[in-house]
């Protein structure tokens, strides 16, 4: 019976670190996944017609406002 809080006591911490090194592990395979997807669908056609969509808006957003107020206030 005196070994009997042994094979709880340790373990416990024991566990806690696998666990630990386990989750590490998975948001590390999550990660590299997400990367992978990331990737491809930048690649794909899908991909580059929004980056295309990003770049022209960003184009416009440029060229609109050419130094004069978003608002303009009349009196009278």
């Amino acid at each position: 019976m005196g070994c009997l809080p042994c094979f709880g006591g340790g373990n416990k911490e024991e566990r806690k670190e696998q666990d630990r090194l386990a989750s590490a592990e998975a948001r590390a395979k999550a990660a590299e996944a997400a990367q992978k997807r990331q990737e491809q669908f930048e690649q794909s056609a899908a991909g580059r017609a929004v980056r295309a969509q990003i770049q022209a808006a960003a184009k416009q957003s440029e060229n609109s406002n050419k130094g004069e107020p978003v608002l303009k206030w009349q009196v009278g």
